[in-house]
């Protein structure tokens, strides 16, 4: 599979309206129903590959997330050397037909060694996106809050112990309490 651009024959700075009425085009021509009568088993094939193409790149580039993800893919790819963003696009294949409903989405997860391109060195990008997710961001300000918490909670207590019992240290308080425990015991 090749580029999502060039499956509905768009520039890179396509609008939102450009990519539906592209898709659009290819849908009415390629759609599995207008050639469920065809006599040639082949041309229906055909007709069903190029319309998952075009539901899968209508996937991607319809929703504003997809496709900066796409088109980051797409420069990391040109940077290192690869003229095709064929792993991409295979990763995200769709299963059946449809609009984009029943896609499985793209992995998260590097190809193995030897396979899929360049598999040396960490990919930055995939870090860089996990790291400014939403969920990421509110466990790291929550965790950070529990923390910046247990620390100020830690330094107050040891503070009301030292207003509270000047010139005795915790040892010596917990012997003066076993003392009175033990001589409540025996009277």
């Amino acid at each position: 599979m090749g580029d999502h651009y060039g499956t509905l024959g768009l520039q890179r700075d396509a609008t939102k309206a450009e990519v539906k009425a592209a898709f659009r085009r290819h849908a009415l021509r390629d759609h599995p129903d207008r050639h469920a009568q065809s006599d040639d088993p082949g041309a229906r094939a055909d007709a069903a590959r190029r319309f998952r193409q075009a539901s899968d790149a209508y996937h991607v580039l319809s929703d504003d997330r997809r496709r900066a993800e796409y088109d980051l893919r797409l420069r990391f790819s040109s940077a290192y050397g690869r003229t095709s963003s064929s792993t991409w696009a295979s990763s995200s294949a769709s299963s059946g037909y449809g609009y984009g409903h029943g896609h499985r989405g793209a992995s998260w997860r590097r190809p193995p060694p030897g396979r899929g391109g360049a598999s040396v060195g960490y990919d930055w990008g995939l870090l860089l996106k996990a790291m400014t997710r939403r969920r990421f961001l509110l466990n790291l300000g929550f965790s950070s809050i529990l923390l910046s918490g247990a620390a100020f909670l830690d330094g107050s207590i040891l503070e009301l112990w030292n207003m509270n019992n000047s010139g005795k240290s915790f040892e010596e308080a917990m012997e003066s309490i076993e003392k009175v425990k033990t001589g409540k015991g025996n009277g």
